[in-house]
């Protein structure tokens, strides 16, 4: 029995919304593109305040957690994931960089070098518009004092830079994936929430369909292209038999392929920050009518508190002051973020962090059970190169001296947390296993390249036939930056190949 459609993408994240539309418009097929999470209907999604909200909504976010990191005392870390329509880029903070030029070069995959990918992002950009944030805090446009040669432009990782960021946000509303690309769904694409994939469905050697895990079938006539991410895509594959044999084994998964490297190579940007206090948003007595107006505010002129994505800016810089291409990045929230453990506190203040630009570090993804509603062993591996923490410690030195020198004028604030008292590389180092976390940009897990990397340089997965992978698990390694827009070039290559592929 012939299927209804050609292909079945899973996962209508950042990638895969864009995999779907390509996949269409360039006539490869009809596709099916499914989701496990709900619509992206609320307000709360288009609002950029409203991440404050989705992050940690079990209804909309996966709210995975990592396994005990070695050196961060054996804490466990929260890996936040988007479970709706958009994926991630409809719970994220909207940034928007491309990375660094040599990001590409130095995967060194035949078709992913810079000129390779500059069209794709050229493409995604002409849909989705993104641009400098409007309405920042003071604050945060005194960042681009620390670099004054560049104006007020969106800093870059190209070289040192500091200011307001770019955002994937129009008229003060999101726009993710989902917005730009199926909506409204072009002729040829249907898509469907609310269906979670067990696993993929073989006939012979080549994908037919998939699995759901409520026990029905969906077929596919050409094939399936995983976009679930880099926790998602790994685990439904080896479900699926595709994976390291041994550990299949483990679980009872009969083995497809032996693939040793699924769910290796999985790593993150690290990062730890400093907080400070008496100046920016916040809980304070003169700020209750600055929140009671702002859902108001934000729905008349789309403007104000809840228009921000909380993150509003940042900068590069290199770590120890070397005339030297940036290696850590800067995210600037002028709200107040409580230390104490507690989600809501009084006061005002802002935050600025590090994170490593190219983290060395690996971990690994692992399946825990063969049922899907168990989730994964997400070893994230942080610091497992020492050189990685050393890199943060000096860059939270620099960043110091540059919040000293911002021109912040009368909204500076005072360092509350970790303190001016915490100078030594022991007690920062310290600081850093006590606080670190990551920017939530996990990559990795099957990358493409060549030998025995379980996704070819086209985006198929090895040993098997008709089966693709889209998303931030096919990266060799992390771009230097925010990695949504990254992501949604990669669905849009996805797209490209496979309807060159499946002519």
């Amino acid at each position: 029995m012939t299927a209804e459609h050609d292909f079945i993408v899973v996962g209508a994240g950042s990638a895969g919304c864009i995999a779907a539309a390509e996949l269409v418009r360039r006539e490869a097929g009809k596709v099916l593109l499914i989701e496990a999470g709900p619509p992206d209907n609320s307000p709360l999604v288009k609002m950029p305040f409203g991440l404050v909200w989705m992050i940690g909504n079990t209804r909309r976010d996966w709210c995975y957690s990592s396994a005990p990191q070695k050196h961060l005392g054996g804490r466990r870390l929260n890996v936040t994931r988007g479970r709706m329509v958009g994926g991630s880029g409809s719970i994220n903070s909207m940034v928007w960089f491309r990375g660094r030029k040599d990001d590409f070069d130095t995967w060194q995959v035949p078709g992913w070098s810079w000129s390779d990918v500059a069209p794709a992002f050229e493409a995604v950009e002409t849909r989705l518009t993104p641009g400098r944030m409007q309405g920042a805090h003071p604050l945060t446009e005194a960042l681009h004092s620390l670099f004054p040669a560049y104006g007020t432009q969106p800093p870059t990782p190209e070289y040192e830079s500091a200011g307001v960021f770019a955002f994937n946000m129009v008229d003060g509303r999101r726009r993710s994936a989902a917005d730009g690309f199926i909506k409204p769904a072009p002729k040829g694409l249907t898509l469907q929430t609310s269906l979670e994939v067990d696993r993929i469905l073989f006939t012979g050697d080549k994908a037919s369909g998939v699995r759901l895990v409520d026990g029905s079938e969906l077929q596919a006539n050409k094939g399936v292209v995983l976009s679930a991410g880099s926790i998602g895509s790994p685990s439904i594959l080896m479900r699926s038999g595709v994976g390291p044999k041994a550990d299949l084994d483990r679980l009872g998964i009969d083995n497809r392929h032996d693939a040793e490297e699924v769910g290796e190579n999985l790593h993150d940007h690290p990062a730890a920050g400093l907080h400070f206090t008496g100046s920016g948003y916040g809980l304070t007595a003169s700020q209750i009518p600055g929140w009671a107006l702002a859902p108001f505010q934000y729905l008349i002129t789309r403007r104000g508190r809840f228009a921000s994505p909380t993150v509003e800016g940042g900068a590069f810089f290199n770590a120890r002051g070397l005339n030297e291409a940036p290696d850590v990045q800067t995210h600037f929230i002028p709200f107040m973020l409580g230390w104490q453990g507690k989600r809501y506190v009084y006061g005002s203040g802002y935050f600025a962090d590090v994170g490593i630009c190219r983290p060395k570090s690996r971990g690994a993804l692992r399946l825990s059970d063969s049922d899907p509603g168990a989730a994964p062993e997400i070893d994230l591996g942080l610091f497992n190169d020492s050189s990685d923490l050393d890199t943060l410690v000096a860059g939270l030195k620099r960043l110091r001296n540059l919040m000293e020198q911002a021109d912040f004028g009368r909204h500076r604030g005072r360092e509350a947390f970790p303190g001016p008292s915490v100078q030594s590389q022991k007690a920062l180092r310290a600081h850093v296993r006590e606080r670190a976390a990551t920017a939530y940009h996990p990559v990795g897990t099957l990358r493409m390249g060549a030998g025995s990397a379980p996704v070819d340089p086209r985006l198929s997965v090895r040993g098997v036939e008709g089966l693709w992978v889209a998303d931030a698990s096919v990266m060799p390694a992390v771009t230097s930056v925010n990695t949504n827009a990254p992501s949604m070039m990669i669905g849009y290559r996805a797209g490209e190949m496979i309807s060159e592929d499946c002519v």
